[in-house]
């Protein structure tokens, strides 16, 4: 449908008056609990997106990775040598790679050590949990305790986590959720492999 100049006009002028109204409405600031879940590619980049842009703002960032202590990833090797960066990687690799459910337990409990300490110190304004969901799924950790020590965080501190599966709780606590969902994937459709710069 073609939309003439004056009633291309009208339509951005409403557009304009509705987000000026809703940027005038908008008068809290807090920090945020934002969670990225769901089944497709996006969760961990999106939450590196966010990390860009507090670093690129000069505010400090922690990052604790569950998981994906294994693997080898550029994220990582970039976000370390970044001097407002603490990037920590605890995880031993994906459940089925260990079969150790009492070394999985124990890896997610000093990577949970961690992340509380960020959380409390004060020094941080973001920090990523990254597939925290994964460990809350196979109750590695208890949800309970979670909860509460991300509700008592600072009050301007953003936590961003991500992984599948995020428990309906933390959703209900979380600011922001976003969820990833699968249309296609090279993986799955051609069999194409992890490739460096988009996987890892």
């Amino acid at each position: 449908m073609k939309t003439d100049a004056a009633s291309h006009q009208r339509m951005t002028e409403r557009r304009r008056e509705g987000h000026e109204k809703k940027q005038a409405e908008a008068t809290v600031e807090k920090g945020l609990l934002v969670v990225n879940t769901g089944t497709g590619k996006g969760k961990t980049t999106a939450a590196f997106g966010m990390a860009v842009r507090v670093l690129g703002h000069g505010m400090k960032l922690g990052v604790v990775q569950f998981i994906k202590g294994a693997l080898h990833t550029a994220e990582r090797d970039f976000f370390s040598a970044v001097p407002n960066c603490d990037f920590v990687t605890m995880g031993d690799g994906y459940t089925w790679n260990t079969q150790d459910r009492d070394a999985d337990i124990a890896t997610a409990r000093k990577g949970w050590d961690e992340a509380c300490r960020m959380i409390r110190s004060g020094e941080y304004q973001m920090v990523i949990l990254d597939e925290l969901n994964t460990v809350l799924k196979y109750e590695y950790l208890p949800l309970d305790e979670v909860l509460e020590v991300i509700s008592a965080r600072p009050p301007m501190l953003h936590v961003v986590v991500t992984g599948r599966h995020a428990p309906e709780r933390l959703i209900e606590a979380a600011d922001l959720v976003t969820e990833m969902r699968v249309v296609k994937h090279p993986y799955r459709e051609q069999h194409v492999k992890a490739q460096p710069g988009v996987e890892f």
